[in-house]
């Protein structure tokens, strides 16, 4: 194996600002600790999909409580989802803000 080579100080900082910085680790032993071991048998792991929240089912079985026959495009669905999701966005700002004016002893308006 060839030795690891000294990190590089040449750079247009002064070395008294160099010297003051944290310490910094080799970037071969980052990359170590972030990947995982090889899996056996040279098998590939498969990587799970990640899980998006949506209200898509409950927008439709409120939709099918009230309009039994109507159905709705994925388009209309996306753009519903979105609305719910800017509409909880807003109140939880409001909540928030309507706590921090509380906590603070403040009287709300």
């Amino acid at each position: 194996m060839a030795a690891a080579k000294p990190v590089s100080t040449a750079s247009k900082t002064p070395a008294s600002t160099v010297a003051s910085k944290a310490p910094k680790v080799d970037g071969a032993s980052k990359a170590a600790k972030k990947t995982a071991p090889a899996p056996a048998d040279g098998e590939k792991k498969k990587r799970r999909k990640a899980r998006k929240e949506t209200y898509s089912s409950y927008i439709y079985k409120v939709l099918k409580q009230v309009h039994p026959d109507t159905g709705i495009s994925n388009k209309a669905m996306a753009i519903l989802n979105s609305f719910v999701n800017d509409i909880f966005e807003r109140i939880a700002t409001e909540a928030s803000s309507e706590f921090a004016a509380w906590g603070s002893g403040l009287e709300r308006g």
